[in-house]
């Protein structure tokens, strides 16, 4: 497989990102162009980032397995947005086997089939769905609010509740307490239960 480009690799993270011990890896590409983006590389020029095949990058953090195993932990895909590498990802799986547990933060703005795919090889899903209303979340995101949500639905069939972690924002100037409220009301309507509810920090 083609080298993909990545612009982060952080260790040792714990509680945050996952099961255990885990090792965030940070995709380059999003489908979405939010306007408080927190991983600004990931929307930039490619060129001068580290390309990884997934051998590559199964060697570089294959350093901390052990942590992996005694803590149940692994690695936790993010970016951008890494389901867009579920080719990557599917054949990152192959080499790692069953001992690590793989994560994705994503904004499930992919196609069914592909969520499909990553229901397969991916253990755990943190959801950033940001809104339910549909003109806030084009407004604040560029994209469509119904993707991500008919997702979450098939995510939800396929891997259960117990597995899914949706992430609910109050993004200053674009919604309110009663709109996050309204949200979350319907993760709770469809079945969700971890529901992470949390006030995006603009910086001056």
């Amino acid at each position: 497989m083609e080298a993909v480009p990545i612009f982060g690799i952080d260790r040792h993270r714990l509680g945050i990102d996952g099961v255990g011990v885990t090792t965030l890896v940070a995709f380059h590409g999003c489908p979405l162009r939010c306007k408080y983006c927190l991983n600004h590389r990931c929307l930039e020029p490619a060129e001068g980032l580290a390309r990884f095949t997934p051998q590559q990058l199964y060697d570089r953090v294959g350093i901390d397995n052990l942590y992996f195993i005694a803590t149940g932990g692994g690695i936790c895909f993010g970016g951008g947005e890494p389901l867009l590498r579920i080719d990557f990802i599917e054949e990152f799986k192959q080499i790692c086997g069953k001992g690590w547990n793989l994560t994705a933060e994503t904004s499930l703005q992919v196609t069914s089939d592909v969520v499909r795919r990553a229901a397969a090889v991916i253990g755990d899903f943190i959801v950033d769905i940001k809104e339910s209303n549909p003109d806030i979340y084009r407004s604040y995101t560029g994209g469509d609010a119904g993707v991500a949500w008919d997702n979450l639905g098939r995510l939800l069939e396929l891997k259960g509740p117990e597995h899914i972690i949706v992430r609910v924002p109050l993004i200053p100037e674009y919604n309110t307490d009663v709109d996050t409220d309204r949200t979350a009301a319907r993760l709770t309507a469809m079945g969700i239960v971890n529901i992470d509810r949390f006030v995006y920090k603009i910086k001056d």
